[in-house]
């Protein structure tokens, strides 16, 4: 669809929010993690923390769901603009990656630490592959791409769900059942992440000769 500059800017600023609340996200859940700021950790009680941690949730919920609204209005308005274009990856990765920093710096989920540093890597291999071969090899978002950042989504709210669980007041007794779902969760969004990472690297080198 071609760019319209003159377009409804509400998706937009959905896009523009969702980048802001990934940051204010992380530096909510990041500050209630047990000495994640050790000046005022200190002065936080575990109900403190676990407030500020249900709040990180509530901010990360609303702005995981913007990711789907926001396309599906510039898409049904006409809304498509440059700007969004290249706004829209950059707050879907600035959640995610906000989203992986801050549950890992409550370290208590140290089973996730290889599935999200896959997440991490891979992201950052392809924002720099896109970055190199910019003008010369196009790269479209793939359909399997595009499911893989709600699958992350899910699972780093999984897991942020596993950390707050006393926090939300849930039965012990599915904690260990919901930890194994979360921790399989996010597995299977790091081996996906990966796969549409190499997809994208066999392209860039099928163009390129």
């Amino acid at each position: 669809m071609t760019p319209n500059p003159h377009a409804n800017p509400l998706p937009n600023i959905l896009t523009g929010l969702r980048l802001i609340a990934g940051i204010v996200m992380f530096l909510i859940l990041a500050g209630a993690a047990p000495q994640g700021i050790p000046l005022l950790s200190q002065y936080l009680s575990p109900d403190d923390q676990f407030r500020l941690g249900r709040n990180a949730f509530i901010i990360f919920v609303i702005a995981a769901s913007t990711d789907w609204v926001d396309g599906f209005l510039a898409r049904r308005w006409g809304a498509t603009t440059r700007w969004g274009a290249i706004l829209d990856p950059i707050a879907d990765k600035v959640l995610i990656t906000g989203a992986i920093l801050g549950v890992l710096a409550w370290g208590s989920v140290p089973q996730a630490a290889i599935p999200c540093g896959l997440i991490l890597f891979r992201e950052f291999a392809v924002s720099a592959l896109r970055e190199t071969v910019a003008g010369s090899v196009k790269l479209p978002v793939t359909l399997l791409a595009k499911w893989k950042t709600t699958l992350q989504m899910v699972a780093l709210g999984a897991l942020q769900l596993v950390l707050l669980w006393d926090g939300f007041g849930f039965s012990l007794d599915w904690l260990n059942a919901f930890s194994t779902f979360a921790y399989g969760l996010v597995w299977v969004a790091a081996v996906i992440t990966v796969w549409t990472g190499v997809q994208y690297f066999r392209e860039a080198r099928r163009q390129m000769g």
